[in-house]
């Protein structure tokens, strides 16, 4: 893993033009361009600000406490790191299928082209960041929020969700290309990650919840469940993971990081035969 490390940051101007020419061919027929990487979450986030923030709103002010006032903050929080899980997840899936002629002829680590994937991504999550500043300041001008310390909690939710995507990738990307099944099924994953984890709700909802013990334990055990809290504690410091949680997501991401590289360096052979 060490060498392939070395390998890929070797060829790392190979992985920058890959993430441009995505980025470029995803929107070269689009008017509004990069702006649609802003204008999905934020109307996913509308939506949801009306079912939760006005239909159930007692509901939701009753278990976000001090968070009630500032609801589309932390709605969109989550749906802009959710994005980038998401579209990192489907785009890396058929990450090697779709650009079979480009691995078969270019002289680089096969690597990149998932890798490229969760980058280009992130280039579109980190984009809305200025829009999430801009609202935070609001708040905190209202009174709403205190945001000091916990804006800490942003480069690490990006490094553990960068490490969970990445070993994902890899692993995916070489498993679909022997068992396409994999890309329908994930598609079905997606889905159901995105309600079993809190993202438009908080964890507190869950805890406080009639569900058996067991099924409490195994929903936190969802490393996505760890770096969702992360990415809300940057403004809400009450929602900074415990000590077990947080160690238990960046182990499991570790852990993921290792067996897709590993699961990818052992396919390689097989899906090179494929491709």
């Amino acid at each position: 893993m060490t060498s392939g490390v070395g390998a890929l940051w070797s060829h790392r101007n190979s992985l920058r033009i890959l993430v441009r020419r995505d980025l470029a061919v995803k929107y070269q027929q689009s008017a509004l361009g990069y702006l649609w990487s802003l204008i999905e979450p934020l109307g996913m986030g509308a939506i949801y600000w009306f079912v939760f923030g006005v239909l159930y709103s007692r509901d939701t002010n009753r278990h976000l406490g001090e968070a009630a006032g500032s609801y589309p903050l932390f709605l969109i929080t989550g749906i802009f790191a959710w994005m980038w899980t998401s579209s990192a997840l489907s785009e890396a899936t058929n990450a090697l299928t779709g650009q079979s002629r480009l691995i078969t002829t270019m002289n680089v680590p096969r690597q990149v082209f998932p890798i490229g994937r969760v980058v280009g991504r992130f280039a579109e999550y980190a984009a809305g960041l200025p829009i999430l500043a801009g609202i935070a300041i609001w708040y905190t001008s209202q009174g709403k929020i205190e945001p000091g310390w916990s804006l800490l909690a942003l480069p690490l939710a990006v490094l553990v969700q960068g490490t969970l995507l990445i070993g994902l990738a890899l692993l995916l990307s070489a498993c679909n290309v022997l068992m396409r099944d994999v890309e329908r099924f994930m598609r079905l994953v997606i889905r159901v990650l995105f309600y079993a984890t809190p993202i438009i709700y908080p964890l507190s909802l869950v805890r406080d919840s009639g569900l058996p013990g067991w099924l409490k334990w195994g929903y936190e055990l969802n490393p996505l469940v760890g770096i969702f809290q992360l990415h809300h504690a940057v403004w809400y410091p009450d929602e900074f993971p415990a000590a077990r949680m947080l160690a238990t997501t960046v182990g499991i991401s570790l852990l993921l990081l290792v067996a897709g590289w590993w699961s990818f360096r052992r396919l390689e052979p097989a899906v090179l035969k494929e491709l």
